[in-house]
């Protein structure tokens, strides 16, 4: 009998002072049995990154065909394409062909540096490519917020993002890799 996904609700009051975004969403997540919290929380963490109107979450892990998170256009074109953790550099050439961008959130510590140093060099072609990384102990603090109900305020200003609810506050510094 196969596993099924774990439903999660949340809520994101996010306060974008770069973007000049401010919004509320609501939505349910669900959590791949083969996913752990850390990288669910990382997809949120992706999501509060890009938020807006068109942004969704995907089949992600139970599609090779899809990213975990698409910006579509009106006309059903890939205008943001984004992949979490340290994927196939085939399969960011692919996204780079289908999507006007592609942006690429890994996580995971000293693995980060071992496969940015094997790919480095194929990846520098694709110019619609950007690569953040977030600290390990950092992500690893959000996976400890994550709850079947989560209710989070996420606030973004000077690059530094923060998450916090009635259990706790997680800062966290992307760091563009590559550029």
């Amino acid at each position: 009998m196969a596993l099924k996904a774990t439903i999660f609700k949340v809520t994101l009051n996010i306060a974008d002072m770069d973007r000049h975004y401010y919004a509320d969403h609501q939505m349910t997540l669900a959590r791949h049995p083969s996913e752990n919290d850390e990288r669910m929380m990382v997809r949120l963490l992706a999501f509060a990154l890009n938020a807006s109107e068109r942004l969704e979450f995907t089949r992600g892990l139970s599609s090779s065909d899809e990213p975990d998170l698409w910006q579509k256009s009106l006309s059903d074109e890939i205008e943001l394409w984004i992949e979490l953790g340290l994927p196939d550099e085939s399969r960011l050439r692919k996204a780079c062909s289908r999507s006007k961008q592609v942006k690429l959130y890994t996580y995971g510590g000293r693995s980060v540096s071992l496969w940015w140093e094997k790919n480095q060099a194929k990846l520098a072609r694709f110019r619609n490519l950007s690569c953040v990384n977030f600290d390990p102990e950092a992500t690893e603090q959000l996976a400890g917020l994550a709850q079947r109900a989560m209710n989070f305020q996420v606030t973004i200003q000077d690059g530094e993002v923060t998450f916090s609810n009635e259990h706790g506050l997680v800062a966290l510094m992307p760091r563009t890799i590559g550029a």
